[in-house]
């Protein structure tokens, strides 16, 4: 299991690669990460609605209801062009990273 604390800067960035090909909900999003990530990351609620709450303010995602088949309004999350921006520049940042503390792993231990 991946620690929060080890992930909790790339939140933004799962979030917003899972909205690139579709537009989803909070349940199917968390479900997805699950599945994505062979059950090494579930995020948790809070976590999760905090990440949408700063993406939503930053407009790198929108909200919208959709009606569902009974009744409940469900909120659903889409990327915006600024957002993709966005994805692309953690993505570079996610490379450099990698790059960096690849120099400070053993793995050989």
């Amino acid at each position: 299991m991946i620690s929060s604390d080890v992930i909790r800067g790339y939140n933004d960035t799962i979030i917003l690669y899972l909205l690139l090909e579709n537009e989803s909900y909070g349940y199917e999003i968390s479900k997805k990460i699950k599945e994505l990530s062979g059950e090494k990351y579930i995020i948790k609620e809070t976590t999760l609605y905090s990440a949408f709450n700063r993406l939503l303010k930053n407009g790198y995602i929108e909200s919208f209801y959709k009606e569902e088949t009974f009744g409940k309004r469900r909120t659903y999350y889409r990327i915006t062009g600024e957002g993709r921006h966005y994805y692309k520049e953690k993505c570079r940042e996610w490379a450099l990273t990698k790059e960096v503390i690849s120099r400070f792993v053993k793995e050989d231990l």
